[in-house]
């Protein structure tokens, strides 16, 4: 997928980098798999700002995403990739041979007409949703299972992927996206390859008015606060506000957040890297 860059014929275009969509072959969604979304503005049911930063943006349609694959034995086939406002990857309507239609997140490489299938015995080919126990060693996949039946959870978002390492006992080893190697029961599924829109992280949006139409209004730095708005606000002239720290007090840049006694602890293997 190829990144659009722009002449500098007005400011926002100057530094404007953005995907060149020439992999999307649908202008519309399926409207069988698409619901109206409401914009909340970071309010509560109450009308209280509970999330700061939050508001505005582009209307939106939230389109139902298969993340189970459990069409198991029943070959189907991708109709367009399409583009989703909800995700930062593609996404792929297909249709069964049942006559069911589905959104999957599209794995990078994934053609118009090609055939997928999920289930016990299915090669590992790409966009094939396998159990962790059948896919060989070394493999890259994404959309991937915590918990057997509950859907991926690991790996969705655009260009991530994790590698299966190994297996022991009931467990296969994966490392993960962000360097974390960690254990996962084999009978949890797993989609082949990597997660299309590879070049989303080079993309410059060139102007703060793109940030509007996703919805995030401007954001106030802490050290520009006054001392009661912020730990890190106050001091004469330009302070440097400290420790970096929330908005609520709590420490950022290596303090650990993660619960001592949380009970997926003892599958980790290795820690992710700071």
């Amino acid at each position: 997928m190829a990144l659009k860059k722009y002449k500098p014929t007005t400011p926002g275009q100057r530094f404007k980098i953005i995907s060149g969509f020439e992999d999307v072959t649908a202008a519309k969604p399926e409207k069988s798999l698409v619901v109206g979304k409401l914009s909340t503005g970071g309010r509560d049911n109450k009308g209280k700002m509970t999330i700061r930063n939050v508001g505005g943006g582009h209307k939106q349609k939230y389109r139902f995403i298969d993340f189970k694959r459990d069409k198991e034995g029943i070959p189907g086939i991708v109709k367009t990739i399409e583009y989703d406002p909800n995700r930062t990857a593609r996404i792929a309507l297909i249709n069964y041979a049942d006559g069911e239609k589905r959104y999957i997140v599209a794995p990078h490489g994934l053609k118009v007409g090609q055939e997928i299938h999920s289930g016990n015995g299915v090669s590992p080919d790409l966009g094939n949703t396998l159990y962790l126990s059948e896919i060989p060693f070394g493999t890259v996949i994404h959309n991937i299972e915590l918990r057997p039946g509950q859907g991926a959870k690991m790996a969705r978002s655009a260009g991530s992927y994790a590698q299966l390492m190994t297996r022991e006992g009931k467990f296969a080893i994966l490392k993960l996206p962000s360097g974390e190697t960690r254990m996962i029961l084999q009978t949890c599924r797993a989609t082949i390859g990597m997660v299309s829109n590879v070049d989303h992280g080079l993309e410059k949006s060139g102007k703060a008015g793109r940030s509007r139409w996703l919805g995030r209004r401007p954001r106030v730095r802490g050290v520009a606060m006054n001392p009661v708005d912020h730990p890190m606000g106050g001091g004469e002239g330009r302070a440097s506000g400290g420790h970096p720290r929330s908005r609520n007090g709590i420490p950022a840049k290596g303090y650990r957040t993660r619960a001592p006694k949380k009970a997926s602890s003892k599958y980790i293997i290795e820690r992710r890297k700071k």
